[in-house]
């Protein structure tokens, strides 16, 4: 069955409606949607490794207008949709916690945490609550957005077929690698921040 998941994503991703999928994934994951772009963009870079860097391009681009409506959500909604979808995921109780930490660390907030598998859409949402600088917010979100996903495509690039055949091969660990990311992500958000 994972197989045929696999090689259902993988058709999918040499479809021409693809990148706007992408897009559409990247763009919800930075202010409500749970997974994260990584699912569609790696099986597009395998399926076409010449447009990996496009890709990454796609969901850089997508990540920070997406990062902009949940900059929006924390800065006009979080009474209603903002405390609703930060208590979706778990982290109401650290709200404050994290706002006070804007203060003093907010660039390095942002950079380290849209780097790591915590959850961006908190860092966006959060970040418009703060009224973290617009401007800051955009700059940092670009350099880290972008630095996450051109690494990705460029190490699948530079791996090229090698990449492929190793994700096949072991298909069953790379998914459960996959799985324990996002899940850690959540977790590490959730209690350590």
């Amino acid at each position: 069955m994972l197989r045929r998941l696999y090689q259902w994503v993988i058709d999918l991703a040499e479809r021409p409606s693809a990148p706007w999928a992408l897009a559409g994934v990247s763009f919800a994951e930075s202010s409500f949607f749970p997974v994260p772009p990584d699912v569609m963009l790696v099986p597009m870079c395998l399926a076409r490794p010449k447009l990996a860097w496009f890709y990454a391009g796609i969901c850089t681009a997508a990540s920070v207008v997406g990062g902009l409506l949940g900059y929006a959500i924390g800065a006009l909604l979080y009474e209603s949709v903002g405390l609703f979808l930060i208590q979706l995921y778990g982290y109401g109780d650290k709200v404050e916690a994290f706002t006070q930490a804007y203060q003093h660390y907010g660039h390095w907030i942002i950079l380290i945490k849209g780097l790591t598998p915590i959850p961006y859409k908190v860092v966006t949402i959060t970040s418009g609550f703060a009224h973290y600088s617009l401007f800051w917010f955009v700059v940092l979100s670009v350099i880290t957005r972008g630095l996450r996903f051109f690494m990705v495509a460029g190490l699948l690039h530079w791996m090229g077929p090698r990449a492929r055949h190793f994700i096949e091969e072991r298909l069953g660990f790379v998914t459960a690698l996959l799985a324990v990311t996002i899940v850690g992500g959540f977790l590490i958000a959730l209690y350590l921040f």
